[in-house]
């Protein structure tokens, strides 16, 4: 008697992430909605020039959500009916590796470039207690780096499971990480208009 695998569904892991996402969404929602009311109640609301390196880290983060979702359309499938990649899925796999290599060197160098940010606004004397608007300012950004190094986690995560294996799991978890990778990508442009608006 044949003993067929089961394949790992990908509904348990999206609904987590989506699960995620949306506390994400609602802890940055009332965070804009503080930062918004306490602008309001407060007539000497300082605004100050945000620091250009911050735009050109938006463009990075694009571009990592653009090789992560060439990497997931690359790699992904097609698979026999025991969750077996075939042998031009394998080959594709060693191949486009490297849009996923690229992803998670994208998302240091972002992470690299809010680490000057901060300090170009540390060395103007813009610091985190230094006005209620720096103080958003910091703690959005900050919030939002600690999300992405998650995320950055969840990609090496992912890599290593396709190097070990190239079944249909480790596809779902590459699925389930460009999700969240894509949502960080959109969150950050959203708090860059805020920040570009509010501070």
């Amino acid at each position: 008697m044949i003993v067929q695998r089961s394949i790992p569904s990908a509904s348990a892991t999206r609904t987590g992430v989506w699960v995620g996402i949306g506390a994400i969404t609602m802890s940055f929602a009332a965070y804009t909605s503080a930062m918004v009311v306490r602008q309001g109640s407060f007539p000497a609301w300082q605004h100050f020039m945000l620091p250009s390196i911050l735009y050109w880290n938006s463009l990075v983060l694009v571009v990592s959500s653009g090789t992560l979702e060439l990497a997931r359309r690359r790699i992904g499938g097609p698979f026999d009916r025991l969750g077996r990649a075939d042998s031009l899925s394998v080959e594709r796999l060693r191949q486009r590796l490297v849009w996923l290599w690229a992803t998670l060197g994208l998302g240091f160098v972002f992470l690299a470039g809010q680490y000057l940010a901060w300090h170009s606004l540390s060395a103007q004397g813009v610091f985190l207690a230094t006005s209620p608007s720096s103080s958003f300012f910091y703690v959005l950004t900050a919030v939002h780096a600690l999300h992405l190094l998650g995320g950055l986690g969840a990609l090496a995560y992912a890599l290593h499971c396709l190097r070990v294996d190239d079944g249909p799991h480790s596809v779902h978890v590459l699925g389930a990480v460009a999700l969240y990778w894509h949502f960080m990508a959109v969150l950050w442009l959203y708090l860059l208009v805020i920040l570009a608006l509010w501070v």
